[in-house]
């Protein structure tokens, strides 16, 4: 028999078979796939066998994510699973397209982001123009802000925060996740040659009001409904 008629009859090495995934990790995976909204480390664990590490279990997954077409993430003190970042124009090509924020409402929310808990007086007079209300309709009916409370101040003004919704939407952990001075500059947002003295506040989201705060009374909050009653590109 030839050599090549021997090589023939040889039996082909069979293919190993990729190890088992662990009981465990194929759990956590098929609970952030079903989840609808980012899920918090607790919530995972109570449904987990008891015993299991939810961080191990998550840094696993997130390792084998990272070069796929989702990853997973954690965005507002949460896990959940996205379209990778240089998939996703890809993807929006199949959805309408979304209106987009006038200057003056992403003004509006950069400085309720940075400064919260802040009135509509005081976004007006950082912005150095008053704010129409329909700005601020957008931004609440976007879920990406919310009414904190209201200051204990003359006429005793509500106060404006973002919410979990702005978090999640814009990928970010912690609102202190925002850009810092240093990064604004490096993206042009901020001209270099501002003045010294200029400053960007580290924001904070704490629920709690603060001192000067009171509740909102249930009956505003029920009541509130923001509807856009207006252009909000009009503001001048």
């Amino acid at each position: 028999m030839s050599a090549d008629a021997a090589r023939s009859q040889r039996p082909e090495p069979e293919e190993e078979a990729p190890p088992a995934r662990a009981p465990d990790l194929r759990l956590l995976e098929a609970m952030l796939f079903a989840a609808g909204e980012p899920l918090e480390e607790a919530v995972m664990a109570a449904r987990l066998p008891e015993g299991a590490d939810v961080r191990a279990l998550l840094a696993t997954l997130a390792a084998d994510y990272a070069d796929r077409g989702f990853n997973l993430v954690r965005v507002a003190g949460k896990w959940m699973l996205r379209t990778a970042p240089d998939l996703g124009f890809l993807l929006a090509r199949d959805k309408p397209e979304p209106r987009r924020l006038s200057r003056a409402a992403l003004e509006t929310l950069a400085i309720i982001a940075y400064h919260q808990p802040v009135t509509r007086a005081e976004i007006e007079e950082i912005r150095g123009v008053s704010t129409n209300k329909g700005t601020l309709d957008v931004l609440l009916a976007a879920g990406w802000v919310r009414l904190r409370g209201r200051r204990r101040s003359p006429g005793r003004p509500v106060t404006y925060g973002t919410t979990e919704t702005f978090l999640v939407h814009y990928g970010l952990d912690t609102i202190q996740d925002l850009p810092g001075l240093e990064e604004l500059r490096g993206t042009g947002l901020i001209d270099s040659r501002v003045a010294a003295g200029l400053t960007v506040p580290l924001p904070s989201d704490a629920p709690d009001l603060k001192d000067d705060e009171d509740p909102l009374e249930p009956e505003f909050e029920l009541s509130f409904a923001p509807e856009p009653d207006g252009d909000d590109d009009s503001d001048e």
